[in-house]
């Protein structure tokens, strides 16, 4: 019961979870309330290569699949824009191999 309280409390409008891309400052934000955020960055290599970088998700909101959305925002950011990408983010690695999409393989340097 606590849990689904908790979850309530994180998504009061029981609104889908909305990924904002934020293309100057290279992040994928999800606004969690009105201080609380979890963010996936990465950085251009090149000028078709990203390196996905870095996925953070605050504590208090670790275990809900969070970043599963960020992680799948980003590579869809990547196979539509036909990037190149290098996973240095342990999670996006993760998420790749849990979520074997061909279109992703294709865009990933090995």
């Amino acid at each position: 019961m606590a849990q689904a309280a908790q979850t309530n409390a994180f998504d009061a409008n029981n609104s889908p979870i909305r990924v904002e891309h934020d293309k100057k400052r290279r992040q994928f934000v999800i606004r969690l309330n009105s201080h609380d955020r979890a963010v996936l960055l990465y950085e251009y290599v090149g000028k078709k290569t990203v390196d996905l970088q870095h996925t953070e998700v605050p504590d208090a909101y670790r275990g809900r699949g969070i970043a599963k959305h960020l992680a799948k925002a980003a590579m869809d950011f990547v196979v539509e824009e036909d990037l190149k990408a290098h996973l240095t983010c342990w999670y996006i690695q993760k998420y790749v191999k849990e979520n074997p999409q061909p279109q992703y393989f294709e865009h990933i340097y090995q």
